[in-house]
């Protein structure tokens, strides 16, 4: 397997596919690397280059009980973009992993980045806090964090089989290896990062949108049942210099995967443009 050591001696899986520009997807939590092969498979159909790595402590990478919060997680990818010496890159992001690839261009800069992707990410904000009360309360996430700590199986299933990707809905079409594949994923990262990851994904991200520069897409399901579009997709636009947004009706947080058609078109013109 392909790995790089981090400077803190946490060893990092990743996967670098093809060649030509290169694309860099950042999974959401809790998942993996994999959780992109529709996006890149289709892209290195089309001649890029498509990188993509397991967050620390999830999937293929080291299973470490530290560095789980959104600094680390910026470093370890500017770690990996350094390794492979990644110029002109486009970076994208799902859900946590929209706030890794944040944190990452606003503590890193953009000398490596031309364009950046958010899809039904995090940022700015998700959780309510002093100076953002529309956020959900403080409460959901230390539920999430108790049923990852006692009962994780049971809590993957019904988050894959539910509200990620709209199966709860009365006309979903349900599909059950799409279900699995998610559990897998979830269930081969360790416990106590996808735990600590709930805290990240937590974290304001509003002066690390300030910071990009570089043309930012911000895609959003209208019926994201994870993350509410209403007070993330539409700020994240205004606050980065150059956003656009575009929503989709009907469409679930899991979207990459529920409806990878329309968003890897969408993507192939963001960024050909």
């Amino acid at each position: 397997m392909a790995t790089i050591t981090t400077t803190d001696g946490t060893e990092i899986f990743y996967k670098d596919w093809g060649t030509g520009r290169p694309i860099v997807f950042s999974h959401g939590w809790p998942l993996t690397a994999d959780d992109w092969d529709a996006q890149m498979m289709f892209f290195l159909g089309h001649g890029y280059r498509v990188i993509a790595h397991d967050r620390r402590g999830h999937g293929r990478s080291a299973q470490v009980d530290g560095g789980h919060d959104m600094d680390h997680y910026a470093d370890d990818l500017a770690a990996l973009t350094a390794h492979l010496d990644l110029r002109d890159a486009v970076h994208v992001g799902h859900s946590a992993g929209g706030g890794e690839v944040a944190r990452y261009v606003a503590r890193h800069g953009e000398s490596r980045v031309a364009k950046v992707v958010l899809i039904s990410a995090v940022p700015p904000y998700v959780m309510a806090a002093e100076g953002r009360p529309d956020g959900a309360p403080k409460s959901v996430f230390d539920g999430w964090r108790a049923q990852v700590a006692g009962h994780r199986a049971d809590f993957y299933r019904g988050i894959a089989s539910g509200p990620f990707y709209g199966f709860n809905r009365p006309d979903a079409t349900v599909s059950e290896a799409v279900i699995d594949n998610w559990w897998r994923q979830a269930m081969s990262g360790a416990a106590i990062a996808q735990h600590d990851e709930i805290a990240a994904f937590c974290e304001d991200f509003t002066e690390d949108l300030k910071k990009i520069s570089v043309p930012v897409l911000v895609l959003h399901g209208e019926d994201d049942q994870i993350v509410n579009p209403e007070t993330t997709a539409p700020r994240s636009a205004e606050l980065v210099a150059n956003g656009t947004l575009k929503t989709y009706p009907g469409f679930p947080h899991g979207m990459p995967t529920t409806h990878a058609d329309v968003i890897n078109a969408d993507l192939l013109a963001f960024i050909r443009s």
